[in-house]
Order: structure tokens, then C-alpha cells, then sequence
């Protein structure tokens, strides 16, 4: 009878450890699968989602304004530079051709002088003209190449382009006036190439 009892209270122990063992392992999964009550605070709003994305908008759109104004004055400070470069290197070719030039002003200077004394008859007059055709070709040769005198007859002296050799009082002329040219100025461009040498109304 003993070992009846035994037997049949057995399974009655199996159970009820099976029992306990499914429960535990319920709780466990149920602690698991559970969320945290402290999640759902931390979840944002949809209207607060909305803001969180216009403050990022608004800080991207600052950076690209930004990058985009940086952008622009790289280029423009290339495009000022490009402009240096060759206004410089315009100048310096100008001046390169202005030293070359400026030796063939002496021989139109000769000449010029020579036409001052032109004999108005025989075969001196001939050969005057002959010389004044030349004289006038190289003049416009010259103004080809951007160089013009300065013709400061009458103009008020002005030390940067005019070189004053004298002053002297002057009845038909003011103060200040050039009353003659003694050797003609030339321009290159809006830039002087030969001072002229004039005399100066006291």
C-alpha cells in the first residue's frame, strides 16, 4: 500500500514542477516582451517631430547659403584676378612697345624740324615734299599703333603730361598757359609715352 501511495503521488510532484517551470518561463517573456512604461515618455509627438525637422531643415539651409555665398566670392575674386592679370599683362606689353617705339620719335622729331625750313621753290621743294609724304606715313603708322601727339599748343601746363624747359612773360597768352612747344608729346593709349618739352606763360 505503501509503495501504491508512493507511485501515485509521483506524477502529482512532476506536474506541479512542469507547472511551476512554464510559469517561470511566462514571466520571463512577459518581462522580456513587456515595454518599458519610460519608452513611451521618451517618444516624440508628431508636432514635435515636425519642429525637430525644421530645425534641421533651417540649419542645412544655413550651411548651403553658406557654402553657396563662399562660392560666389571665390568666384568672383578669380574672375577680378583673371582681369589683373590681364590688364597687367596688357600694360606691360604696351610699355615693351612703347620703348621700341619711342626711338623712331627722334627721327619723326628730325623731320618735323626739316619741314619747318621747307624751300617753297626749285628742286629743294621737290625733295621736301618727297620728305613730307614720309613724315606722314610714319605719323600714321604711329597712329595705328595707338600713338598720338599731344598738340598742347595754348593748353594750361599740367606737370604730368607737360615739361616746362622755361616761363616768360606773355601778352597774348595767361599764366599758366603753353605758349610754345618746343618738342612734341605723344600719348600710347590714355597713357603718356613722351612728356612734351613747352614754354610756359608767366
Amino acid at each position: 500500500m505503501k509503495n501504491k501511495k508512493k507511485k501515485e503521488e509521483t506524477p502529482e510532484i512532476n506536474i506541479e514542477q512542469n507547472h511551476d517551470s512554464l510559469n517561470g518561463e511566462d514571466i520571463l517573456e512577459e518581462l522580456v516582451l513587456e515595454p518599458d512604461p519610460g519608452d513611451e515618455l521618451e517618444e516624440l509627438t508628431l508636432e514635435e517631430q515636425v519642429d525637430a525637422l525644421q530645425i534641421s531643415l533651417d540649419e542645412m539651409t544655413t550651411k548651403a547659403e553658406e557654402y553657396l555665398d563662399g562660392w560666389q566670392r571665390a568666384r568672383a575674386e578669380f574672375a577680378n584676378y583673371k582681369k589683373r592679370v590681364l590688364r597687367d599683362h596688357t600694360d606691360i606689353r604696351q610699355v615693351a612697345r612703347g620703348e621700341v617705339i619711342k626711338l623712331f620719335l627722334d627721327i619723326a622729331d628730325d623731320l618735323e624740324r626739316a619741314l619747318q625750313e621747307k624751300p617753297g621753290n626749285g628742286e629743294g621743294a621737290t625733295w621736301a615734299d618727297g620728305i613730307e609724304i614720309i613724315f606722314q606715313k610714319l605719323r600714321t603708322r604711329l597712329e595705328s599703333e595707338g600713338i598720338k601727339p599731344m598738340n598742347p599748343m595754348g593748353e594750361e601746363f599740367d606737370p604730368n603730361i607737360h615739361e616746362a624747359l622755361m616761363k616768360e612773360e606773355s601778352e597774348e597768352y595767361e599764366s599758366g598757359q603753353i605758349i610754345e612747344v618746343m618738342q612734341e608729346g605723344y600719348w600710347i593709349g590714355d597713357k603718356v609715352l613722351r612728356p612734351a618739352l613747352v614754354r610756359v606763360a608767366a
